[in-house]
């Protein structure tokens, strides 16, 4: 009998989160943008980060915001979508889900070391500057789903339950 040739396997590795904040008011929407420090690429990016041991996705995602920017989001969503690339330097796919927080339009940002840069920009702006394919379709799609129309009351999450 003939052994049969098995394809290599990628694997999936789903460890991290991906969070677009916004803020609006009657006449704006904006998306914060945040530039990475040199050492960590220098691109322009959401905030995103690792889950840590004891904590759910979300959590991280609230965590991670604080951490990165000292915002506390009013407002938190599941996105109901995934960021995903492939991690050539690992040979792996690299999954997260993806959260949407809104603050107050008048908040303080305050970046920490991974960071040197922050912008508030208007949908389009956001766009022209994110440098990856799967940023710009995550940002359509929350345009789509949480900007342009009331995001569906199913998707939010409790905030005032994080521990």
């Amino acid at each position: 009998m003939k052994e049969k040739h098995m394809a290599k396997e990628i694997p999936i590795r789903c460890y991290g989160v991906s969070l677009i904040v916004c803020r609006k008011n009657r006449r704006a929407s904006e998306i914060l943008l945040l530039k990475r420090a040199p050492r960590y690429n220098g691109q322009w990016c959401q905030v995103a980060g690792g889950i840590e041991p004891g904590e759910t996705a979300w959590q991280a995602a609230v965590r991670e915001m604080k951490e990165e920017t000292a915002l506390v989001p009013e407002r938190l969503y599941s996105a109901d979508l995934l960021e995903k690339f492939y991690e050539m330097d690992k040979d792996a796919i690299w999954i997260a889900p993806v959260f949407v927080a809104f603050v107050p339009f008048r908040c303080s940002v305050v970046l920490n070391h991974e960071h040197t840069e922050y912008r508030w920009l208007s949908y389009r702006a956001a766009l022209a500057m994110l440098p990856f394919p799967g940023q710009r379709e995550i940002l359509r799609a929350v345009r789509a789903s949480f900007l342009k129309r009331r995001p569906a009351t199913v998707l939010e999450i409790e905030v005032s339950s994080n521990p």
